[in-house]
């Protein structure tokens, strides 16, 4: 995340990592099959989250 400071800390240097084993995807509210992955943006300093975001939104 380019010019980006974390809001807990003010650290500028950020990770991405991936939410999904099965049991932790997102799926949608009315449909039994389908799923996807949430991406985490986090600080690589104090682990505060700044993004979440469905990695396959085409899934609903």
């Amino acid at each position: 995340m380019v010019d980006q400071l974390c809001s807990a800390c003010g650290n500028n240097t950020f990770a991405k990592g991936k939410l999904g084993n099965g049991y932790t995807s997102v799926t949608p509210v009315e449909k039994l099959l389908g799923s996807s992955p949430l991406i985490l943006t986090f600080c690589k300093k104090c682990g505060e989250v700044v993004s979440i975001k469905v990695q396959n939104p085409d899934k609903f």
